[in-house]
């Protein structure tokens, strides 16, 4: 990206601001670093903002309504990564030693720079949570110890909506000789779900066809020319920030009817449809959170962060958006990693990357850890363990109404085994390329 994305702030993107989530947190021996290496600015700002608003309010709930895990209160800076690479790099370089424990998780919000951080996080010991995003096959714990996409992967994404295109048809049989159209982020992420679909083509009698929009997205009309003479039965939209307004504009302009557009979780926050106006209602994306404010967690979090003059959104009418619930989710999961490895490792105590790598490894929040949570129906329960770091798989689908989302499945399984076997394969042979030695899971305790 280029320099000038973020204006007045020169060189600022690498200086990791020494910004404690509560007053006073730094300054305590007992202190949970959890840096915010994330982009608030440039065309992914939304994204980035949305989320780590999440994220940190939640964390700063928790300092304020329980004091912390066990006594012990998190604290965090933020460092400008404007969705680069090299900039992601550089702020984990900066943050991962901070606190005194170092980085305890790292969350780079981006599938290139967890792509570039794989080998760093495994040498340093610093778990690396790519939720909902990254490299697909790091679900294959036995390979990719430190790597964890948790609640569900791009393969499961793309099979869960081959599935949900196959159910609207009548039945997967009904997909023969059909024609699904990928319009794509020239990016690693926007790559990620080609293998699976290609698979699921020649397995169900599909035709895909792969077209790229480079970023950031603001020139479609060639891609979406292309749509016009291909007539596909469904388009699947793998788009992130301004991309995703531009697409549904120039659908629009073709007369492609937005309920055939299935969207990617990138592709399917208010951010996304709300400028994009009349022309995004009937659209669909996919979804491994909700929106929505009257969750008993947003509850909290404005009870114990807003009502007390704090919180990170400026924006309030972005509390209980996707992007801000999303960014909750992380929260979620991040803490109760921690308090899990606090129960094995020292209530009190603040932990070290290996032991909450331990802790996210053996997360398990059923359907009663998320009604105490305030979070039933707010995402889906997870199950993680040493051969899988995805924990569940599952996908929502909603619905633009043009003032809302409407949520119109329940939670959909992915074809599992076709998505685990390929998830396999590719470690294994990664692993082959790499040296590694795959973890024996039945000696992990």
């Amino acid at each position: 990206m280029k320099r000038n994305m973020i204006g007045g702030l020169g060189v600022a993107f690498a200086a990791c601001a020494a910004m404690a989530f509560s007053a006073g947190a730094a300054a305590q021996a007992k202190e949970q670093f959890v840096p915010a290496n994330g982009y608030w600015v440039g065309p992914y700002a939304p994204g980035g903002s949305g989320i780590f608003g999440g994220l940190i309010d939640y964390m700063q709930m928790i300092n304020d309504r329980d004091g912390g895990i066990n006594g012990v209160k998190f604290s965090g800076g933020k460092c400008e990564t404007e969705y680069n690479n090299a900039r992601g790099v550089e702020c984990y370089e900066r943050s991962k030693k901070k606190g005194p424990t170092g980085a305890s998780v790292i969350h780079p919000l981006s599938t290139g720079i967890t792509y570039s951080l794989i080998d760093k996080v495994a040498a340093d010991k610093i778990p690396m949570i790519s939720l909902g995003y990254g490299r697909t096959d790091a679900a294959d714990g036995r390979v990719f110890p430190y790597v964890f996409p948790l609640i569900t992967t791009y393969w499961s994404q793309a099979a869960a909506m081959v599935k949900y295109i196959g159910t609207k048809m009548g039945g997967m049989d009904k997909l023969k000789g059909k024609k699904i159209t990928l319009i794509y982020h020239d990016s690693a992420f926007g790559k990620e779900p080609h293998g699976i679909l290609q698979d699921m083509g020649k397995q169900y009698g599909f035709d895909v066809q792969m077209i790229a929009v480079a970023h950031p997205g603001n020139e479609q009309q060639a891609q979406w020319l292309q749509v016009r003479q291909a007539k596909p039965d469904y388009v699947i939209l793998w788009g992130w920030g301004v991309m995703n307004t531009v697409a549904l504009k120039a659908a629009a302009k073709i007369g492609y009817p937005r309920d055939k557009i299935i969207g990617v979780w990138w592709a399917g926050a208010e951010e996304d449809v709300l400028p994009a106006g009349d022309v995004a209602k009937g659209y669909i994306a996919a979804g491994f959170n909700v929106s929505g404010a009257n969750f008993p967690v947003i509850k909290a979090i404005q009870k114990h962060v807003y009502a007390k003059g704090k919180g990170e959104m400026e924006d309030k009418s972005r509390i209980g958006s996707i992007y801000y619930n999303r960014g909750v989710v992380h929260g979620i999961l991040t803490v109760e990693a921690i308090r899990k490895a606090q129960e094995r490792f020292g209530k009190g105590q603040p932990m070290t990357g290996e032991q909450v790598r331990w802790g996210i490894e053996n997360l398990n929040i059923d359907a009663a850890a998320l009604k105490k949570l305030g979070a039933e129906g707010f995402m889906p329960p997870l199950k993680v363990s040493c051969a899988d770091h995805e924990g569940s798989g599952l996908v929502k689908f909603q619905q633009w109404d043009g003032k809302a989302w409407k949520v119109l499945t329940d939670w959909i399984e992915p074809d599992r085994k076709l998505v685990r076997d390929k998830i396999e394969a590719s470690a294994a042979q990664y692993a082959k390329e790499k040296g590694i030695t795959l973890r024996d899971c039945s000696k992990e305790k």
